[in-house]
Formats: C-alpha cells, structure tokens, sequence
C-alpha cells in the first residue's frame, strides 16, 4: 500500500506547478486587464478588477 501512496503523491506535484496554479487565475481575469499595453497598466487594472471582485 506505500508504493501506492507514494506515486499518487507524484501525480499531485503536478499540482503544485507554477503555470497550472496561474493559468486558472489568468483565464478569470476581464480582457481589459490581460489586454493591457503595459505592465503598470495590468497592475492598475489588475488592482481595480480585483477591488471590484471583494
């Protein structure tokens, strides 16, 4: 039964990856934000769309 435990554990890495946890976020965020021309203006926007959200 550990051998079993502890592929299962592998598969969960995947998880835990940086694009897999981003993308889901990226994906919700409104097309103005991700359309942005620059980087402080995603931040400005970014701040807005998630200001409106709480």
């Amino acid at each position: 039964m550990v051998l079993n435990q502890k592929r299962v554990d592998r598969l969960d890495i995947r998880k835990k990856f940086f694009t897999v946890r981003v993308v889901r976020h990226w994906n919700r965020l409104p097309s103005e934000v991700v359309d942005a021309p620059s980087l402080e203006a995603l931040k400005g926007r970014q701040d807005g769309a998630v200001s409106n959200l709480v």
